[in-house]
């Protein structure tokens, strides 16, 4: 696995332009300084057109997701990680706050179970449920369909929503009902700090690739549990905002444990995007950067990082579809994060749709038609693919 790190594609690179984009990979240590001005330029020329539709409404019925990625409680001083020399020379091993370092490590999921229930209609019964990730046990929802099985299975990764005020299986809820109502078995993880899950203090710090772990791990509790109601081998992931990049995180570190990808409003594939809006460029979070960079190295002393934790420097890896939905009048994450993941991907040669609404960035009168597209791009690709 650490072999599938050594190199990266050219679309990183400082000498690339849009000619060339397609021309393969180059080693970490040709990355120049200017490589992600570099990329930025490049992407631009590719941006994909597309259609619109839609309107604005709030996130779910507990209300928007105001914020995509801002920080739950800041670390404590002691709990942060051993600071990385930004001038130093890239180890032969990753850090240990990286995408190859996530990649590196096997799926670390077990004892998924379904606990009591929370509800019931005469299409699903939703259930209370738990599982272990990396030694956390992590909290959530599951939505099993009435009838017989087994049913494919959909991870959903919410967005930002404050931990202090964050309630079990919050965030997705129309999503939740929409396609367990349609034959999926639906699983709505709570990430670490959230709801009933375990406590994690370095989360922040570490970037949140913990959520990342957390929704990895949910697929491979669930497959390694006794669940009959369930297909684990048809199976798709599904984020949103914040959830939007751990699912294309996930897509990169972990190619095959999916059959499918789909966003909807994600924050950006380049961390330094999600670093300076939300962190960086905060007067109240000054201190959570400080941190972080005193970790790590800002993103101009140590670029080399900040690439380390960004899903678009490593799309070659992606062995999936992906669907991404983003309205055009999103004043939370940028409809250019999409058009920049989307020509990414293309340029890589992958399977991707972005699809444009004219709407914001929780969706309202567009998002039965956003749903509609979501069920037929999954039951092409998990159902029957």
């Amino acid at each position: 696995m650490a072999r599938l790190f050594e190199e990266r594609q050219a679309v990183r690179s400082s000498a690339i332009t849009p000619g060339t984009i397609r021309g393969g990979v180059v080693g970490f240590e040709a990355m120049a300084a200017n490589a992600r001005k570099a990329v930025r330029a490049a992407l631009g020329a590719l941006l994909i057109a597309g259609a619109a539709v839609g309107a604005i409404t709030l996130a779910d019925d507990s209300g928007p997701e105001r914020d995509a990625t801002a920080p739950a409680a800041t670390p404590s001083a002691t709990s942060a990680p051993p600071p990385a020399s930004p001038s130093a020379a890239r180890s032969p091993q990753p850090h240990p706050v990286s995408l190859p370092a996530l990649a590196a490590d096997a799926p670390a999921g077990r004892d998924f179970r379904t606990g009591r229930v929370l509800s019931r209609t005469s299409e699903y019964a939703r259930f209370h449920v738990t599982y272990e990730s990396d030694g956390l046990t992590i909290s959530g929802v599951m939505n099993v369909p009435s009838g017989p099985g087994p049913f494919p299975v959909l991870i959903l990764n919410h967005g930002y929503i404050d931990p202090g005020v964050y309630v079990n299986g919050q965030g997705m809820r129309r999503e939740q009902d929409y396609l367990a109502r349609r034959g999926y078995v639906v699983v709505h993880i709570d990430y670490r700090n959230h709801a009933e899950s375990d406590r994690d203090p370095n989360a922040d710090l570490e970037l949140r690739l913990g959520y990342v772990r957390d929704s990895i791990n949910a697929l491979d509790a669930m497959r390694s549990s006794d669940l009959p109601f369930a297909d684990t081998g048809r199976a798709a992931m599904i984020g949103r905002s914040m959830g939007g990049s751990v699912t294309m995180s996930a897509a990169v570190t972990h190619p095959d444990l999916f059959d499918a990808y789909v966003l909807f409003a994600p924050t950006s594939s380049d961390a330094v995007d999600n670093f300076d809006k939300w962190t960086r460029g905060r007067s109240d979070r000054r201190s959570l950067a400080a941190r972080i960079i005193a970790a790590y190295g800002s993103p101009e002393s140590n670029p080399r990082f900040w690439d380390d934790v960004s899903p678009v420097t490593f799309v070659d890896r992606v062995a999936a579809p992906i669907l991404i939905h983003h309205g055009t009048r999103d004043d939370t994450c940028s409809i250019e994060w999409s058009e920049r993941t989307a020509a990414a991907l293309e340029a890589a040669g992958k399977d991707v749709q972005l699809l444009r609404y004219d709407d914001g960035h929780a969706f309202g009168p567009a998002f039965p038609e956003s749903m509609r597209r979501t069920v037929d791009f999954l039951d092409r690709h998990v159902k029957t693919g």
